[in-house]
């Protein structure tokens, strides 16, 4: 072991914002990455000529040496070489841990399987709308090491994976919660057990827990001097965050304090009013002015990519959910745009299928589509779990599932891309694989 060596283990925008922070605080660093050309290497070698570098596999003398490895979310801790270390003792952390132990602000901690994204935007603008001046970040948009800022800000809006709080042991959030668990990732973790037991860390030393009612996996199950605030799709209790009717009206309330009316929420679809919950339930937590967060959700239209309405064409709409990338994401699409629309949906999934049960998509297929699409890998496995239950089709491309999709809506119907899948059989990434559609979509005469 050399003394207090970091090795970084992975250079692409975590890894490199670990470089920037550790540097910056004259550590004594090395990096190694299992790619020949990994995506921050141009700049590394123009910036830190000086730092040790091993690449095209992941180097287990230099492991060998550290005092403490940092690793990027994409690295599974089961990787042999980094579990070999963990064996031995040695200390291994990710970003957020070192954000952690420098953050000088407070800081509000989300996650969860599904709209991780959303509230955590919705969350920040709130905050900005309350007359705060935040840093927004972490699995979205900018590493967390890259909000640390003299001065700090007033707050610190964090979104966090699943993989991220695998190696973060430090952070007190002010306000922790998860808002919704499916299983996803069974590829790393195994077990459904595995992958909640990663997701409840978030709770770990958190002053107020925000927990989804309509979810049992979310209750906070770290603490029992944590305090807690509900959020759920249904009446809620005093001090909950929920959704009432009055006069034939649906309305978003504060126990029985009606806040506003559902219909004043500019997206479609009970997934959407759950994030709004979500993000009230977060924002009352801290303290946020409560007319700038009502103001806040009537004028949030969306991010890209998450149940974006992109065209209306010939009376069907059309919709990208392309990040929609596991079951939970695409059972809340169809479930969420089904319920609220004329028609039926025209459904096209598919991509890679991590090892995932297709199965509680098919109450929801049965009830609210027309057809289903389906496109790569993951094609066949669910063509065979589908065929006797839904109009099943199969395309090569996404341009032949888009012209068949437009051959079989109906005025009324909506198309929903929303994969259940990750994207890189056939794409870079979701964005891209979102980018195609709407651009196919969009050149429909």
């Amino acid at each position: 072991m050399v003394d207090n060596l970091y090795v970084i283990v992975g250079l692409g925008a975590t890894g490199f914002s670990c470089v920037r922070h550790l540097i910056a605080r004259e550590a004594n660093i090395a990096v190694t990455d299992s790619r020949i050309h990994p995506p921050q290497l141009d700049e590394f070698k123009k910036l830190y000529p000086q730092v040790p570098l091993s690449l095209g596999a992941i180097d287990e003398a230099l492991l060998s040496k550290a005092h403490v490895i940092v690793v990027s979310p994409g690295i599974s801790l089961q990787e042999p070489a980094i579990a070999a270390q963990i064996k031995r003792g040695v200390k291994v952390v990710g970003d957020v841990e070192l954000f952690a132990q420098a953050a000088n602000a407070p800081v509000i901690a989300i996650t969860g399987t599904n709209a991780k994204s959303t509230v955590t935007t919705l969350v920040a603008q709130m905050a900005v709308a309350s007359g705060l001046h935040v840093k927004v970040g972490g699995n979205l948009g900018v590493p967390a090491l890259d909000l640390l800022t003299i001065p700090a800000p007033d707050l610190y809006v964090l979104e966090l994976s699943s993989f991220q709080l695998d190696t973060t042991y430090s952070l007190k959030p002010a306000v922790a919660t998860i808002l919704n668990i499916t299983p996803d990732h069974m590829d790393r973790y195994g077990t459904v057990e595995a992958y909640i037991a990663s997701k409840q860390r978030v709770y770990m030393n958190c002053k107020i827990a925000v927990c989804n009612r309509d979810d049992v996996e979310t209750d906070c199950k770290s603490t029992a001097s944590t305090q807690k605030i509900f959020f759920t799709l249904s009446q809620p209790k005093h001090n909950e965050f929920g959704i009432m009717n009055h006069n034939g009206e649906s309305y978003l309330t504060k126990g029985d304090e009606r806040l506003m009316p559902v219909a004043k929420l500019p997206i479609l679809g009970r997934h959407y009013q759950a994030n709004a919950l979500a993000a009230l339930a977060i924002g009352y937590a801290f303290g946020f002015s409560m007319p700038a967060m009502l103001a806040t959700l009537v004028e949030f239209k969306g991010l890209p990519h998450r149940c974006q309405l992109v065209r209306e064409r010939n009376g069907v709409t059309w919709y990208n959910d392309s990040k929609g990338t596991n079951v939970g994401a695409t059972l809340a699409a169809i479930n969420g745009l089904g319920s609220e629309i004329s028609g039926k949906l025209i459904l096209i999934a598919g991509g890679v299928g991590k090892n995932a049960d297709f199965s509680p998509l098919v109450p929801a297929i049965e009830k609210y589509t027309r057809s289903v699409i389906l496109i790569g890998e993951a094609a066949p496995i669910l063509n065979v779990l589908l065929k006797d239950c839904a109009s099943v089709r199969l395309a090569k491309t996404m341009e032949e599932a888009v012209v068949l999709a437009a051959s079989l809506a109906l005025p009324g119907d909506s198309v929903l891309l929303s994969p259940a899948c990750a994207s890189f059989d056939m794409f870079n990434n979701f964005e891209h694989r979102g980018n195609v559609f709407t651009e196919i979509t969009q050149e429909l005469a």
